[in-house]
């Protein structure tokens, strides 16, 4: 049809084909970049959120962790024997380190062997029973309370969790979902029989171990939390327990605003003296604040207490050092009676004139 147009009709309407089609060819090129791209961003975002839910799952058994894992009474196994359903499932090991596997005549015991040699075992069974020609055993370790360690105290899930492979208190305290707002500023971990022997094994001391047991370690949260060093971030056996305690209540009375107890936070950071009475709202107009008074604990005192006074002004001009509030510590802060009487005469007063002016006005009416 075209061949029957003037030749100037023809070459403007092969120029538009070219066209539309240059810019067909232009949308579906853009389409695959965008596409590509979409898919780029899809995983880049997968990894991202797979990198955040690190810190917060739980623990993970992998082939490699269950290369030296005994099994011991009370473990939870899963055992698959391939194409045999019916074998295949939970098993409980009983108090005396055996599984009771269906069909077979006789317990496997299970209690000091890994996964892989457990695996073995049940092979030989199957086999010497004739029950399966060929048979491919894979085991699983899914709940085992021998290889745990719990955690309690200032933490926002304590509960046990699961150790299999080497476990760091940061680790423990990442699945704990980190610390509460009060919490202390360092963690005792108490040594079970398994740390006791591996410890003692490898010749290594604690540096942090506790003066009266040497069977309890503290690590600092602080230097923890800052990304301290090893001795900071112990290794955390099966068989440990981990506490961490609440760093306790320290109280402001007298002329401050909000009188009261309020939570200490020094696992992230100190509360001083002018903390202290700015959480407690400031100071009243009424208050003495050159001879405040705080009252802290002392075992050794006649009273089992001791009372440093504090003048504030001092503090504030940084003349003397503001001094970290202790657990229990009682933060007195007297009220001027000079203050207190000049404040009444001037309420007095103010009554006064408002009467006064009232009156006038009355008056004037």
């Amino acid at each position: 049809m075209l061949t029957t147009l003037p030749k100037k009709l023809q070459f403007c309407l092969w120029n538009a084909i070219l066209v539309r089609c240059s810019l067909l060819i232009l949308l579906i090129v853009m389409g695959l970049v965008s596409l590509l791209g979409a898919q780029n961003s899809t995983t880049a975002s997968v990894r991202d959120l797979k990198g955040t839910q690190l810190s917060t799952a739980p623990v993970t058994v992998s082939a490699a962790d269950l290369n030296d894992y005994e099994i011991t009474p009370d473990d939870l196994l899963q055992v698959d024997v391939f194409d045999v359903k019916e074998l295949s499932g939970e098993y409980r090991v009983s108090p005396n380190g055996s599984i009771h596997l269906p069909l077979l005549p006789e317990a496997v015991s299970a209690a000091g062997l890994t996964p892989s040699q457990l695996s073995e075992e049940i092979s030989q069974h199957l086999s010497a029973s004739k029950l399966v020609a060929t048979p491919r055993v894979t085991v699983g370790v899914k709940e085992s309370r021998g290889h745990s360690v719990a955690i309690t105290g200032a933490v926002k899930r304590p509960q046990i969790y699961p150790v299999f492979g080497q476990t760091t208190l940061l680790d423990l305290l990442s699945q704990a979902e980190g610390l509460t707002d009060d919490a202390g500023s360092a963690a005792m971990i108490t040594r079970g029989a398994v740390a006791q022997r591996r410890l003692g094994m490898n010749g290594q001391g604690g540096e942090n171990q506790h003066p009266v047991d040497p069977t309890i370690v503290t690590a600092d949260l602080k230097r923890l939390l800052e990304g301290g060093d090893s001795q900071s971030n112990p290794i955390v056996y099966p068989g440990d327990s981990v506490t961490v305690p609440h760093a306790g209540v320290f109280y402001v009375l007298g002329a401050v605003t909000r009188p009261g107890g309020y939570n200490l936070r020094d696992a992230q950071e100190p509360i001083t003296v002018l903390m202290a009475i700015a959480t407690a709202g400031g100071l009243t107009p009424t208050a003495k604040n050159q001879k405040c008074m705080l009252i802290r604990k002392n075992a050794q005192a006649p009273d089992g207490k001791v009372e440093i006074t504090i003048n504030l002004k001092d503090v504030i001009s940084e003349r003397v050092p503001d001094q970290k509030m202790n657990r229990d510590d009682v933060l007195f802060v007297p009220e001027s009676g000079g203050k207190r009487a000049g404040r009444a005469v001037l309420s007095s007063i103010g009554a006064i004139a408002t009467t006064t002016t009232s009156g006038v006005i009355v008056y004037r009416r």
